[in-house]
């Protein structure tokens, strides 16, 4: 921590929907001094961070020059930024992992040219891919099943490999279908939760890939960032990857059903092939994350479908 015991926090893709969420929630800290997103809008957007006492970088993660600029002084580096998707990975696996992999790397010798003492990483639930086990236990034998999900198993093994060689603290988190406000609906590779409710609101039929059983550990982003801020200010780190996630399992059918509750009307739905790629089944063991969390706050489904629907209803009216 520096020594006015206030920081300085870089967010890589801080103009995206993890990332904003985050920022929003930083900038009300009073320890947080001086916040940097990075980001090459390439997913992200302004507007995400419209009003925000935040200094925008535009620019890549594989561009030294950006991340040398925003480093310097840095306490923290929250690396967000990349490449999303198991569809999109599939489409075009190079880009994944240029984004995800090496950009993780470029990242990481920016921590060790500015000495910059805590990392936070971002991987993802999809590392576990093809291994059975339920729920999903971080010791569990990775088996992805995608090429994002290998961009996102290297993302944490270099962060972790480069803590253990160089000696700053990392902390890489295995996020779980994360959903809620500005999360982007209108692109070919929309998470499902914000393609659901952009549908309903526009009064089309809900998209099922599938027969709608499988299910997802879904992640309200408030618990997400509520937990990384958390983890900033406290310095948390754990020589292995971190669920971050509760342990939920709620299937496709099921989502639509408690959507359906909370607009108070049926919903149609149009089933479609399944996709390659996705995996049948993800539910959290969250031991680990409650054992360095204990005090963390978790939102319920409910909570952050309302949160999103309202959201995205203000959007909507916008618009008109």
């Amino acid at each position: 921590m520096s020594e006015e015991n206030v920081l300085k926090v870089i967010v890589t893709g801080g103009a995206g929907f993890i990332g904003a969420n985050l920022l929003r929630e930083l900038v009300d800290n009073p320890l947080m001094d001086e916040l940097i997103a990075v980001d090459d809008l390439s997913t992200g957007s302004v507007d995400n961070l419209a009003d925000l006492p935040v200094r925008l970088l535009r620019g890549t993660v594989l561009d030294t020059k950006v991340l040398d600029e925003a480093l310097t002084g840095a306490d923290c580096v929250v690396h967000l930024g990349a490449l999303g998707s198991v569809p999109r990975s599939i489409d075009n696996p190079l880009a994944s992992h240029h984004a995800n992999a090496t950009g993780t790397l470029m990242v990481l010798e920016a921590v060790r040219r500015h000495d910059v003492p805590h990392v936070i990483v971002a991987s993802s639930s999809s590392v576990y891919g093809a291994n059975p086990i339920l729920p999903r236990q971080e010791t569990l034998r990775p088996m992805p099943v995608s090429p994002y999900a290998v961009s996102k198993l290297a993302t944490e093994a270099y962060a972790l490999a480069h803590s253990s060689c160089y000696g700053h603290a990392v902390l890489a988190f295995r996020f779980f279908n994360v959903f809620g406000p500005r999360q982007a609906a209108h692109h070919a590779y929309a998470a499902v939760v914000p393609k659901f409710v952009s549908a309903a609101l526009a009064g089309q039929p809900l998209r099922i890939h599938g027969d709608g059983g499988q299910t997802r550990d879904f992640t309200y982003v408030g618990s997400v960032t509520s937990t990384i801020m958390d983890a900033i200010v406290r310095r948390v780190s754990a020589p292995d990857a971190v669920n971050l996630a509760f342990g939920a399992r709620v299937s496709l059918l099921e989502l639509v059903a408690e959507l359906e509750s909370v607009l108070g009307r049926p919903l149609d739905r149009v089933h479609e092939p399944a996709r390659p790629g996705d995996v049948r089944d993800s539910q959290a063991d969250s031991s680990r994350l409650r054992e360095l969390f204990p005090s963390l706050r978790r939102y319920s489904m409910r909570e952050g479908l309302e949160a999103t629907v309202a959201w995205m209803s203000e959007r909507v009216l916008a618009a008109h």
